[in-house]
């Protein structure tokens, strides 16, 4: 018998009597909000769409493929690392439930890593419209008012510390400065000479500042930049020469481009010219800084977000680790939410930044109310109208503004610790939709009531 198993397929073959434990947890599972959110979830279509399989050849996997995307929610629900989720899912019956597996309790999972490998898996088959599209028509009997649509813009920051030029440039001297001590290892050759010593130094004394002077930081990034430039030049004669005696790590290739690209915009900004799509971290290249004008933060590092939402359930409606102006985006969160639900909109509510010309211009077309600030004289029905923008800004301020620190305070989207730039995707995809089923229990129980009654 193996030591891990799937519901399905023990039980049809074991009898169960009174007195098995696992009886009374299969009956208490439904009720339980585990359970509950379980019912909420297209799990078995959701996997479909995604494209996971669950025969392959080779030895039979702990997961099912609808198992594998309980497994994602589940993260996103309890809020824990990988290791504390393997611990807890080893002994707790009603996660084992969730994610249709059984675990031995004299024989627990030990393997922790198996949530991260099943969370690359799945980032590499994940199409976010289609995915949508699955959860929409599961959840859209139980929304009323899918004919108001509020949306907004927001920034799910990366676990990176925060990125300044000297700390930037240190990190790519360290780098290169290992790869060339381990290449001359294998070699069995004299390492070249440099001032690598003497900038470790001086950069364990600036980093103790509590403030540097500017001038001081100048000068300490122009030895950094030419400590740097000097380095790169002495690895990549090395490898040259010898690149048939050389076993480099798989990544070294594109760890190198990225780090003469920063050699690049960092020489460059050094200079005072202007650098677009400025690199902020080595490991995350993918990261670009999102200037959000905010009073606490006027800078954040990490996927921005354009949201919409329908009856308190949020969507995503473009995602990307670039600057984008989320206000010309408008006609496209019209469009997203009459794909998802095949409502025409007649009321929107956003921020002043899309209340373009041209996006009055649209909704004026399309007959759609919306909650921007009148240009112009007033109407006949000005009170009324008056009294619906404000009614639309407060819905937008409170639910939609309100499910963003929701997200963030409860479902692991506070400082995401993915990396690489897909399973930072699958983080924030995951993180928003725990949240969204969440808030649909109330919504469907209230809908049971009313069939009952």
């Amino acid at each position: 018998m193996r030591k891990i198993q799937k519901f399905s397929e023990i039980e049809p073959t074991l009898g169960f009597t009174e007195f098995d434990f696992y009886q009374n947890f299969r009956l208490s599972f439904p009720d339980s909000e585990l359970g509950k959110l379980r019912s909420l979830l297209p799990i078995e279509e959701l996997a479909q769409t995604i494209g996971l399989k669950s025969r392959h050849l080779g030895r039979n996997a702990y997961f099912s493929a609808e198992g594998k995307t309980a497994l994602m929610f589940l993260k996103s629900y309890m809020g824990l690392s990988d290791e504390q989720l393997i611990e807890n899912l080893n002994f707790n019956p009603h996660l084992q439930l969730f994610c249709d597996i059984r675990i031995h309790p004299l024989y627990p999972l030990r393997n922790y890593k198996i949530v991260s490998a099943i969370r690359c898996e799945i980032a590499e088959l994940l199409q976010i419209d289609s995915a949508q599209q699955v959860l929409a028509s599961h959840w859209k009997p139980y929304l009323e008012n899918r004919s108001v649509l509020l949306t907004d813009a927001t920034c799910y920051e990366s676990f990176i510390r925060y990125p300044t030029d000297v700390k930037l440039l240190w990190e790519c001297v360290q780098w290169i400065y290992r790869q060339l001590k381990s290449a001359v290892k294998q070699l069995k050759i004299r390492m070249p000479r440099s001032k690598y010593d003497k900038q470790r130094k001086n950069y364990a004394t600036y980093s103790k500042q509590r403030r540097g002077k500017p001038s001081k930081t100048r000068v300490f990034k122009r030895s950094l930049l030419h400590l740097l430039d000097k380095l790169i030049g002495e690895l990549q004669a090395v490898v040259v020469h010898h690149q048939d005696r050389l076993q480099m790590p798989h990544t070294f290739d594109k760890r190198l481009l990225i780090i003469q690209q920063v050699l690049e915009q960092q020489n460059a900004r050094f200079h005072g010219e202007q650098v677009t799509d400025v690199i902020v971290s080595i490991d995350k290249a993918y990261i670009r800084p999102i200037v959000r004008g905010k009073e606490t933060k006027g800078v954040e590092f990490g996927a921005k977000v354009n949201t919409i939402q329908v009856d308190g359930i949020n969507f995503i409606e473009h995602l990307s680790f670039d600057a984008f102006h989320e206000g010309v985006r408008l006609p496209q969160c019209i469009d997203k939410q009459q794909c998802l639900f095949g409502k025409r909109i007649t009321h929107v509510s956003a921020d002043r930044i899309y209340a373009t010309n041209y996006n009055r211009s649209y909704c004026t077309e399309k007959e759609i109310t919306t909650s921007f600030v009148r240009k112009g004289s007033a109407s006949k029905n000005e009170q009324q109208r008056e009294q619906m923008r404000k009614h639309l800004n407060r819905e937008r301020s409170t639910r939609l503004e309100g499910s963003f620190g929701t997200e963030k305070q409860h479902y692991s989207l506070a400082k995401i610790k993915a990396r690489t730039e897909p399973t930072e995707i699958l983080w924030i995809f995951f993180g928003i939709h725990t949240a969204n089923a969440v808030r649909m229990i109330p919504k469907i129980e209230r809908a049971k009531q009313k069939q009952t009654a």
